[in-house]
């Protein structure tokens, strides 16, 4: 097989994605939304450590529509196997990375839609952003890793 060859069936196998179970396809049940993509592409996952994170994706997914949830820190802990120094640290850090707002008993999480001065300006991310055809093109030639 040719190196070229080769190059054609990784591109191939990068762009025809499907569902390895197909049974088990993500519905969006009442009450639950996705977590926004936002929260990686504006760089937010990368201000927090793994316990914020962690503490992010439970309110998250234990929030009513509006964001807000009254979860107790000791029933966090529990679930989250933290204790009470790291949950405060892990709240900090995300109210610092300003994806939640807490008073105590009360957490929202906040949406992403804001803006913020920590995010990138426009003609900064252009100057970043690669074609797809560069990225693919780049992660062939190092072997996968773009």
């Amino acid at each position: 097989m040719s190196r070229s060859n080769g190059r054609t069936q990784r591109l191939q196998t990068m762009l025809d994605k499907h569902p390895l179970r197909p049974d088990r396809l993500r519905q969006i049940p009442d009450g639950f939304s996705w977590i926004d993509h936002r929260l990686v592409r504006r760089d937010y996952i990368q201000r927090c450590n793994c316990e914020a994170l962690a503490l992010y994706l439970f309110l998250v997914s234990v929030s009513d529509v509006q964001g807000l949830s009254f979860y107790s820190d000791r029933s966090i802990c529990r679930q989250l196997k933290l204790d009470t120094a790291q949950l405060a640290a892990a709240r900090t850090g995300l109210r610092e990375a300003d994806l939640i707002a807490y008073k105590k008993p009360l957490y929202q999480v906040l949406s992403l839609e804001t803006g913020s001065e920590s995010f990138a300006a426009p003609a900064e991310r252009s100057a970043r952003t690669r074609s797809a055809a560069q990225i693919l093109r780049r992660a062939l030639e190092s072997g996968g890793e773009a």
